[in-house]
């Protein structure tokens, strides 16, 4: 199984989109994005909770 997250799915007009195995895994790699990409530093706390709603889990066939 593989956690993932698109900004598009909290509605930004943006087509980042990362994976990781775990949530703490992930969770970085939005952060840094936010920081770079939207200036975001830090994310808004209702931005936060709009991205953990929106991370999906993948199941794979293997």
């Amino acid at each position: 199984m593989t956690k993932e997250f698109a900004c598009k799915d909290i509605g930004m007009s943006c087509g980042f989109k990362a994976s990781a195995k775990t949530e703490e895994e992930l969770m970085p790699k939005i952060v840094q994005h936010a920081k770079e990409a939207h200036k975001l530093d830090p994310i808004p706390a209702e931005t936060a909770q709009k991205v953990k709603a929106a991370i999906k889990e993948k199941k794979g066939w293997f």
